[in-house]
């Protein structure tokens, strides 16, 4: 039977949602490596982006109407998803895990994170099911579990956010982009994706050994 692997996303793009070379690369990763993806997203409006000129248009999306573009119409609404349904999860970044999943990107250390993303990420947790976060999402594990499993985690070597991180009670470590890093105690498994890289290659390979490494966890 396969391994059942989590996908959370945020939307459709990487400055007001999940980045997509990220999310598919994730797809992708868990496919190769035998496994199923279960996407899923929260059921949320938030402010739509224009990707040419990266302003705010004043118009709304919704979260999961987006990520369902990513999914090609396969996916759940978060609530409806438990851990006891999930082997494994994993957060690609883009904006929108700073910003729909959780408000670190305004709020720093002090986010609060969107009550079915934390009360699912605190489930995985507590049953020790490995979570993998890329590019930004390190930010919001930090921000959600900092406080009772000080979990070790990486988002490249960017020193404010790597403050940011470590003022939530996690510890942040520097890693290259092509690389990643494990918190074996809390099966966390973190890589820099584009908060470090330059090509889409890098972001693959990267990716790739962040969820075989995550897979190997189960």
């Amino acid at each position: 039977m396969k391994k059942r692997i989590g996908v959370v996303l945020s939307g459709c793009g990487v400055f007001d949602g999940s980045e997509i070379h990220e999310a598919v690369l994730t797809l992708l990763a868990i496919d190769r490596n035998g496994a199923e993806a279960v996407c899923m997203a929260p059921d949320k409006e938030f402010p739509e982006v224009n990707h040419l000129t990266k302003e705010t248009t004043g118009a709304k999306r919704n979260a999961l109407l987006e990520s369902a573009r990513i999914a090609r119409g396969k996916i759940r609404c978060i609530r409806e998803v438990k851990a006891g349904d999930l082997d494994a999860i994993i957060f690609p970044g883009g904006y929108g895990a700073a910003k729909n999943l959780c408000n670190f990107a305004e709020k720093g250390a002090k986010a609060e994170i969107h009550p079915d993303v934390a009360r699912l990420l605190k489930e995985m947790a507590a049953a020790k099911k490995p979570i993998c976060a890329i590019c930004i999402a390190p930010t919001l594990v930090a921000a959600t579990l900092g406080k009772d499993y000080a979990p070790k985690v990486t988002i490249g070597a960017d020193a404010e956010t790597a403050a940011a991180i470590r003022a939530t009670g996690s510890e942040h470590v520097q890693c290259p982009v092509t690389e990643f890093v494990v918190d074996k105690a809390n099966k966390i498994v973190s890589t820099p994706a584009y908060m470090l890289a330059e090509r889409i290659s890098e972001v693959a390979e990267g990716i790739d050994k962040a969820v075989r490494a995550t897979i190997e966890l189960i």
